[in-house]
């Protein structure tokens, strides 16, 4: 399997970080120090090498050094699924202000989308206020599920986008007193073909997720087995049904329930409304009701799964950003957890208050100290 990791990465006016430059090797990535000092700052970095608004899902505008006129970039080099490759991304100032959309450059030429970045590498990540995934609302486990899926379909990003943007256009269609019969009924044949298409490719992840926890079962694992099923009403057909059929009868849903939606200002059905179901597996228990560190663990795992799954899938394992994820699992979880990244062949990037968490990494990373923006190593 081949290694994906980042050789350089520059942060211009980014976050607390005026002018950072980072040389690094294959090896994995731990950023200590203090809270506030710009750990989870240099990881949001590494996210904007992906589609999307990065790990915090920040408007790009908010994203710039306070005081710093606005502008900001990314610059990395990286030894992708390709071959090496320069990538730049951020925000430019221009004649007429700083641009509110992101630009992506890939050895110097302008990328037509961002996800051309997804021919280079897939980047993952877990983040302290994913702890509450599983007790939190719906749309924050569809979110988790759609980028885990984006790692393996680059399309499906810009078809979740495409399906939000057209059912937005059919909501206020059905808030106008006047509604135009053929442009609604145009509008929902093209609700229906996104809607199914989102729903199959989310209902595939779990399956190929599935798949990969089992086969790699192991009772001794800290990081317990999750079982994972979709719930909806279009994924609960997905497999019975043929995918014409589903947006026929989707299609014909939402023309029945136009008086209904246009009551609740809102599409009352489809893939926004549906959820990412997690069992523990071990313990026949719903992820909601476990205990926090088995919510944790249980977590992680489905993280490593989907990392294996990426590598078997296209030959190189995701970059891993994992912020503060060795604070709250006891010294057997965090041995087990840099041994199974370390099988994994991919590059993980981690932070932490304290360097004596990531002592079992020894000379396994590139340990860097993070001081009020400045890194040393």
């Amino acid at each position: 399997m081949d290694s994906v990791y980042l050789e350089t990465l520059k942060l211009t006016k980014f976050r607390n970080h005026e002018n950072l430059s980072l040389d690094l090797d294959s090896r994995h990535v731990v950023l200590t120090g203090e809270n506030g000092a710009g750990k989870t700052n240099i990881l949001e970095a590494v996210s904007f090498l992906s589609p999307g608004r990065g790990l915090r899902r920040a408007p790009y505008d908010t994203v710039a050094m306070a005081g710093g006129g606005g502008s900001w970039s990314v610059f990395a080099r990286l030894n992708g699924a390709e071959g090496e490759v320069s990538i730049g991304t951020g925000l430019q100032e221009t004649s007429l202000g700083v641009e509110t959309q992101r630009r992506v450059h890939i050895n110097g030429a302008q990328a037509k989308t961002a996800d051309t970045l997804l021919e280079h590498s897939r980047i993952v990540w877990l983040t302290p206020a994913m702890d509450g995934l599983f007790t939190g609302p719906a749309g924050d486990r569809r979110r988790f599920l759609d980028r885990l899926v984006l790692a393996v379909d680059p399309t499906h990003g810009r078809r979740v986008s495409n399906f939000e943007k057209i059912m937005r256009s059919r909501n206020k269609l059905l808030s106008e007193n006047q509604i135009d019969e053929t442009w609604l009924s145009a509008t929902e044949e093209q609700l229906a073909e996104l809607a199914v298409s989102v729903a199959s490719a989310r209902h595939e992840m779990v399956g190929l997720l599935s798949g990969v926890i089992v086969q790699n079962n192991d009772p001794a694992s800290p990081f317990p087995d999750a079982l994972i099923t979709l719930s909806g009403s279009l994924e609960n057909e997905i497999g019975e049904v043929a995918a014409s059929d589903l947006e026929g009868e989707y299609r014909d849903r939402l023309r029945d329930c136009r008086r209904l939606d246009a009551a609740a200002g809102r599409t009352l059905e489809g893939p926004h409304r549906s959820d990412l179901v997690v069992h523990h597996r071990p313990k026949s228990m719903a992820a909601a009701l476990c205990s926090t560190g088995e919510q944790k663990a249980l977590l992680i795992g489905l993280l490593l799964a989907h990392a294996r799954l990426v590598g078997e899938m296209h030959g190189f394992a995701p970059v891993l950003l994992l912020d503060e994820v060795a604070a709250h699992l006891d010294e057997g979880r965090r041995r087990a957890l840099y041994d199974m990244i370390d099988t994994l062949g991919c590059q993980a990037w981690m932070t932490g208050t304290d360097r004596a968490l990531f002592t079992p990494m020894d000379n396994r990373a590139n340990f860097l100290t993070v001081e009020n923006g400045q890194v040393r190593h």
